[in-house]
């Protein structure tokens, strides 16, 4: 399939509210109800272990999959032959001559990557909403991407609704689901509570889409899916893991032992209004001395344009200390084993990404700052595209 893109011209940049900020106190998430296990609910357990075997592990015999699955030989036979009707896995033929055990060759079988299709959206830019179409592994068959044009409110929902009709009538497969990073915060429920920005609060996006579309969609964070999509893409072997993105305020997504953390309020990662020098420059938020304003792209630039370029080294390094402060005492806390930054690359590496780790090394214990890696994906555009098609593996398939 192509890799198209349409496009329409993205109206004039402006600046952005914080994409998580607010002072208004947030609900908190709900404990989670403990229910009795049904026979369906082992069914669909038992399904996503499938999938997730042959996912991770590739092509494999029913002998194979049922030792590493644990399950049963007629239980896995069965799974597959519901998943084979589902055109999700197929057969692909015997095992290859130097590899055969013992007795009969066996038949292999593995997901088919190209059965479905999955729709990813990224509404984090300030000038247009973005979206693709992917196979199960993430591979881009089709792009589009609609001006916001200042449009706030329903009016940009509307936009959103747009850009998936275009998307579907795209794809060239059905569609498994649909899965959208958004700024602000969002729920579990797949409600943006707040992205003040497009003056979005209380948007049941995840349900919207679900009942327009008649496709199951699935709503998060633009940086936490992000993170996601470093975990799952981006061949790391941390579990605890951070991401900092830079471009659109200061934002972090946040992985511990594999999983995504969210917090209470939904807000975790909102490290941006961390003073980090009481004296420093007003912030949105009306403190003195936030890290956003120090190292947000659009406050690095000014702070840039309005210096002599022999200036230029120091500030950046400057900002990167200030980043680095903020995070030494996380990565003490969390034992993290990768931090990743992201945003335009002119910022983010060298001086930046140089004095950030600098200043982490010296401020945590050496077996820490030994463990950690600080690396930059800055200009990585597809990471928040990728989280959306986590949210969709992680979801209709159980696959993550």
């Amino acid at each position: 399939m192509s890799d198209s893109v349409s496009t329409t011209a993205p109206a004039g940049a402006g600046f952005r509210t914080p994409r998580r900020m607010s002072v208004q106190p947030r609900a908190r998430r709900s404990r989670p109800l403990r229910t009795k296990a049904q026979t369906q609910d082992n069914r669909v357990h038992n399904r996503s272990l499938v999938l997730a075997t042959l996912y991770h592990e590739g092509a494999m015999s029913r002998a194979d999959l049922a030792r590493k699955s644990g399950l049963t030989a007629p239980t896995v036979s069965a799974l597959v032959a519901d998943l084979e009707a589902d055109g999700l896995v197929a057969d692909v033929g015997r095992r290859p001559e130097g590899d055969r055990r013992r007795g009969k060759p066996s038949t292999l079988v593995e997901i088919r990557d190209d059965a479905v299709n999955l729709v990813a959206l990224d509404l984090s830019h300030g000038e247009f909403f973005e979206g693709a179409v992917t196979n199960l592994r993430g591979r881009v068959v089709e792009r589009a991407r609609i001006a916001i044009g200042g449009a706030v409110g329903a009016a940009a929902a509307d936009l959103v609704f747009h850009l998936v009709t275009d998307l579907l009538d795209r794809a060239p497969c059905r569609v498994l689901g649909i899965g959208v990073g958004s700024p602000g915060i969002v729920d579990d429920e797949g409600v943006i509570l707040d992205a003040a920005h497009l003056e979005w609060h209380g948007l049941p996006m995840a349900r919207q889409l679900t009942d327009r579309f008649g496709i199951p969609a699935h709503v998060g964070n633009d940086v936490n899916v992000a993170a996601l999509a470093v975990l799952h893409f981006r061949r790391t072997e941390a579990q605890n893991l951070m991401l900092i993105a830079t471009e659109h305020g200061v934002g972090a997504g946040l992985i511990v032992g594999g999983e995504l953390v969210e917090g209470e309020q939904f807000a975790a990662g909102e490290i941006g209004h961390v003073t980090v020098d009481v004296g420093g420059e007003l912030c949105v938020c009306g403190r003195r001395g936030c890290l956003d304003p120090m190292i947000d792209a659009v406050h690095l630039r000014a702070r840039l344009a309005a210096s002599a370029e022999s200036d230029h080294g120091a500030i950046l390094a400057g900002a990167g200390q200030a980043l680095g402060t903020v995070l030494a005492p996380i990565a003490c806390a969390l034992n993290l084993n990768e931090i990743v930054l992201t945003g335009p690359a002119d910022l983010i590496e060298g001086p930046l990404l140089d004095a950030a780790v600098e200043t982490v090394r010296a401020r945590t214990l050496s077996p820490i700052g030994a463990s950690l890696t600080i690396r930059s994906l800055a200009g990585d555009g597809d990471l928040t595209l990728l989280g959306g098609v986590c949210l969709v593996l992680d979801a209709e398939l159980g696959v993550l």
